[in-house]
This record gives C-alpha cells, structure tokens and sequence, in this order.
C-alpha cells in the first residue's frame, strides 16, 4: 500500500510538472499576443486602480473628519458623519483644484511662454558673458559654447503649448482620458472610502481564513507599517512640495525675480523628489535668474532660496512629516537614482518609501537571526 501510494505520488508529481511545461511553452509561443491582452486588462481596470489610490490618499483626511462630525450633538449629523466626511474632503480637492487652475496655471503658462520666446536673446547674452572671461577659465566659450548650444536648439514653446500639454496629461493620466474613466474613478474612489470599514474586515478575515495565526499577525504587522511608511511620505511629501513651492514663489515675487512663478512652482514640484530633486531645481533657477535679472539678484535669490530649503529641511518637513524615516542620505541618493533609473520620476518619488520597508524587513530578519542563536 505504501508503495502504491509512493508511486501515485511520483506520477502526480510527473503530471504537473509536463502541465506546468505546456503551459510554459504556450505562453512563451504566444507572449506578444498575452502581453497585449494584459495590458488591455490593465487599461480597463486603471480607472479602479487610481480609484484605490484616491481612496488611499483621502482616507485619513475623511476618518479625521468624520470623528470630529460624531462629536456633534445632532443626531442627523452623526448618523451621517462617513458621508458628510467625504462630501467635505472632495469639496475641499476640487475646491484647490479650481484655485489652481484659475490662479496659478495662467500665471505659469505665461512666464513659459515669455521665457520661450526671450530664449534667444538669453542665448545671445550668455555667448557675450562669455566672451568677456579669460581663456584659461573653466567656463570659456569653447567649454561652454557646446552645451549652450545644444540648450538653444530647445523650443519651449514646442514643449508647452496646448497640444503638448494635452499630450503629457494623458500620459500622467493615461487611465482617464476619457470623461467615463474619471467619472467610473470618483464613484468607485467614493463607494472604496464610504464601505472602507467592511471592506477591511473582508481582508481581514481572508488573511485569517488562508493563513496560520502566527502568519496572519505578521501580515498584519508588516502591512500596518507599510502603510504608515507609505502614507505619511506621500502625503507629507504632497503637502511640503506645496508649501516649499508657495513660499519660495512668494519670496520670489518680493524679490522681482523674473519667472518667479514658474520657477518657485517648479522648485516645490522638484522638491518632492528627496534630495536631488531641490539640488537641481535650485540650479536651474540660479541659471535662469542669472540670465534674466544679473549675478546680484542670482546671488539674493540663492541666498533665499537655500534659507527657505534649511527652513523646510529642520522645521517644516519635520512638522509634517513627524517622525522621521531614519534613512541615511547615501541610502537615499542611491536608492532615488537606481529607482529612478529604471521606474522615471514615480520611481524617484516612491524610492525613499521601499527602502524603508526593505530596510524594516532586513533589521527584523538580522533581529530574529540574533534572538534564534542566543
């Protein structure tokens, strides 16, 4: 019996092994025809997967909300807090959504077409400043001259105008380029937010049907962290981008730089991008203020400008952030650029998050290797 039951096993084992290769080799065989089909399956769900993330994104803001709403003494209010939270968290984005589009959009579209159609000029005075330095310098024309050059041959206004524009937002929002896939995105990201609570109890109870009691509470443990990790980055990095780029707009505007707008826009947009990403807006905008306003409002600016990044490096980002992740600068630096590497500016983006949950992983595994041994 035992040697019949050895010998069932092997044959079973056999068989799934050749179906396993079959299907191996079929999908290998017809990969370009799978492909396709996948990326169709995954065009038609977008629409539910940026509904996960807005639901994501606005759950603490609605369940803040909805606490304060059931404190109220009115019993319609507290009877209908979740909803009311929701109503209030969407006014408010769509709210910011519309000042933006009103107030800072024009602005930004006219200093990029004005600096557009300046380019030219702003090229003939850069080959004059250089003709007036030594010729021994590291910045002489002929070092120089190539790369100024080759930034000349660059139409702005090629990259800007409306048709482009349009271009990039499909491209940033490829999965709502029709007004149904926003729409299918708000109704399903509203229904996520307004069941949140029984739709965490069906994962909960899932993990506990498939997994061991000790498996199920380390899912739990690592999901809850992961979470916290990648929420408070997303948001605080949202929220910090915003108030780098309004206050350095603003100071920017006091002090006349030309494109101030645009360029303390462009500062807290680079500004999410941790490290780098301020290293290189603020270069880019010395350039510019040089070119436009002189070496002195190019110095001021700096100078304000690397206050204002110290500000928000030890009192801002701090705030918001709260605790902070521990992650060494080289850790960052090299995490952001390998990512960034291979995923482009999401991947830039969401490099500090991963490498923190790595990092939790790898310190809990090298904690319970030490506890095991002693």
């Amino acid at each position: 019996m035992k040697n019949e039951t050895q010998e069932w096993k092997k044959w079973l084992v056999w068989f799934v092994f050749i179906i396993f290769a079959i299907c191996l080799y079929k999908l290998l065989d017809n990969f370009a025809d799978i492909t396709a089909w996948i990326k169709g399956l995954f065009t038609v769900l977008m629409p539910f997967f940026m509904a996960l993330l807005v639901a994501y994104l606005f759950y603490l803001p609605c369940q803040k909300i909805e606490n304060s709403l059931k404190k109220s003494k009115s019993k319609l209010i507290k009877k209908k807090a979740r909803w009311l939270s929701i109503f209030i968290v969407y006014l408010i984005a769509v709210t910011l959504i519309i000042a933006i589009i009103k107030f800072i959009v024009p602005s930004i579209c006219e200093s990029v077409t004005e600096l557009a159609s300046a380019l030219p000029d702003y090229y003939n005075t850069a080959i004059e400043k250089l003709d007036e330095l030594p010729e021994d310098s590291i910045f002489s024309k002929e070092n120089l001259k190539p790369i100024i050059e080759s930034l000349n041959t660059i139409n702005i206004a090629d990259y800007f105008n409306l048709e482009r524009l349009t271009e990039y937002a499909k491209g940033i929002l490829g999965f709502a380029t029709t007004i149904f896939d926003i729409f299918v995105t708000v109704v399903v990201s509203i229904y996520i937010l307004a069941e949140r609570s029984e739709i965490i109890n069906f994962a909960r109870r899932l993990c506990g049907a498939i997994f061991n009691n000790n498996m199920y509470h380390t899912i739990g443990k690592y999901f809850r962290e992961s979470n916290a990790i990648f929420f408070k980055f997303i948001s605080s990095q949202l929220l910090d981008g915003f108030v780098v780029g309004t206050l350095t707009a603003i100071a920017m505007s006091i002090l006349k730089v030309k494109y101030g707008v645009l360029l303390g826009f462009m500062i807290g947009l680079f500004n999410l991008i941790p490290y780098l990403g301020a290293i290189i807006a603020v270069v880019i905008a010395i350039i510019i203020t040089l070119l436009t306003g002189g070496i002195t409002q190019a110095i001021w600016m700096a100078i304000v400008v690397i206050i204002i990044q110290q500000i928000d490096a030890n009192i801002i980002n701090p705030k918001i952030t709260g605790t902070s992740l521990k992650i060494s600068p080289i850790l960052i630096i090299f995490s952001v650029t390998l990512i960034g590497s291979y995923f482009g500016i999401i991947g830039m983006f969401l490099a500090v998050p991963i490498v923190a949950i790595v990092k939790l992983l790898i310190l809990d595994y090298i904690r319970y290797k030490e506890e095991s041994q002693m």
